[in-house]
């Protein structure tokens, strides 16, 4: 089974878009690690509260077959601009692995420079958008897009489908 690294913001990480594909994921019998970007207990927008197992620069992505970010409104203080996460992702796509995103989280992706001519969606506001166009994403209006080993969803009502798309490219 896969092992899997699950990121979220330690403020503001979207309930649904953690709990979904976190039980899609388990119950198919991968092994999955949350990381966040401090080891205290993370707060989601809707009350969730979550005590991530790792903090995101203690990351050692050789350990991981895919990384998966959760969006939600704590996104663009708390993962955005996070440059280990950055590289962590890099690391895992460079050797083969998936590389996932939901809702605002897509961003990390694009400063990562992952999504150049890429198909990939984002929950849209102005500067996910641009960003997204920025580095070269092409964008696509649907909820879950999968590109080769990048899976992006557009936001909270696209959760379930998002994890159901990474359980299937983890076959």
């Amino acid at each position: 089974m896969a092992k899997i690294l699950i990121v979220i913001a330690e403020k503001g990480f979207r309930d649904e878009e953690f709990t979904e594909p976190y039980k899609i994921l388990k119950n198919a019998g991968h092994a999955v690690t949350v990381a966040s970007t401090s080891v205290g207990e993370a707060q989601g927008k809707l009350g969730l509260r979550v005590k991530p197992n790792v903090s995101i620069d203690r990351v050692d992505p050789s350990q991981y077959d895919a990384i998966v970010v959760v969006g939600g409104p704590g996104t663009p203080a708390y993962i955005w601009p996070n440059t280990a996460l950055q590289k962590a992702l890099r690391a895992v796509y460079d050797k083969g692995g998936i590389v996932a995103a939901i809702c605002l989280a897509p961003v990390v992706l694009a400063r990562a420079g992952l999504i150049k001519n890429k198909k990939c969606t984002v929950f849209p506001t102005t500067e996910s958008l641009t960003e997204i166009k920025v580095a070269g994403g092409l964008l696509q209006d649907q909820p879950v897009v999968v590109d080769g080993r990048i899976v992006t969803g557009n936001g909270p009502d696209a959760a379930t489908t998002f994890g159901e798309a990474l359980l299937k490219l983890l076959k």
